[in-house]
């Protein structure tokens, strides 16, 4: 099965309140959602795809990448079709966290920035990062809540990756050491110069022999 994720914050094909949680997909050409409930619940919608145990397995999969402090599934019925350990969830001072980006799209700061109200709304995946912490995702929200003056979020730890720390060596050679010092850009430029980049980099890291 192919699954595809829809990273577009405006799509008449989903609900906007999945889309904000980056819970929306495309499987096998089918718009499906997986959208947050509660603290760590979720309902899962296959559309027009066929039920299946697979489709289900493959969407929550692919949620989780990034979502893993989601842990109970529920089908539109109510019934929980998947449920995984507890993840733990710590506060963090966001001077503590290294970005593994460099970049925030305007675009999809304005997208967000009527839905976001405090800190503790921001569940980042983390690693550790000597005495600090590395985050592996969520650069346009810790962005915003580094604007908005807020001190803290909440992390929790996920499978590390060589690759973002390889980013983060990036990152402060760029002077980016907080979210504080994220560069604001266009989303044509953003699209430009962070895909260049990624581009550039699997590429030199293929060549040496690494994944």
């Amino acid at each position: 099965m192919e699954i595809e994720r829809i990273n577009a914050y405006n799509d008449p094909r989903f609900q906007e309140k999945a889309l904000r949680q980056h819970g929306c997909f495309l499987a096998d050409g089918f718009p499906c959602e997986v959208e947050i409930t509660g603290e760590n619940t979720a309902v899962v919608r296959l559309g027009g795809l066929p039920k299946s145990r697979e489709a289900y397995e493959k969407l929550i999969e692919a949620f989780r990448f990034y979502g893993e402090h989601i842990t109970r599934f529920f089908d539109e019925t109510g019934e929980l079709i998947a449920e995984f350990p507890p993840v733990k969830l710590f506060p963090v001072n966001l001077m503590e966290i290294q970005p593994s980006q460099f970049f925030v799209d305007e675009e999809k700061l304005r997208a967000i920035e009527p839905f976001f109200h405090t800190g503790a709304e921001l569940k980042i995946p983390l690693l550790r990062y000597g005495e600090r912490y590395l985050s592996c995702d969520g650069h346009t929200r810790l962005y915003l809540a580094a604007k908005r003056g807020f001190h803290r979020v909440r992390g929790f730890f996920t499978e590390e990756n060589e690759a973002l720390f390889e980013f983060a060596e990036e990152a402060q050679k760029r002077g980016v050491k907080t979210p504080l010092d994220l560069k604001l850009l266009s989303h044509e430029e953003y699209e430009i110069q962070w895909n260049r980049f990624c581009e550039d980099f699997f590429a030199s890291r293929e060549e040496n022999g690494k994944r």
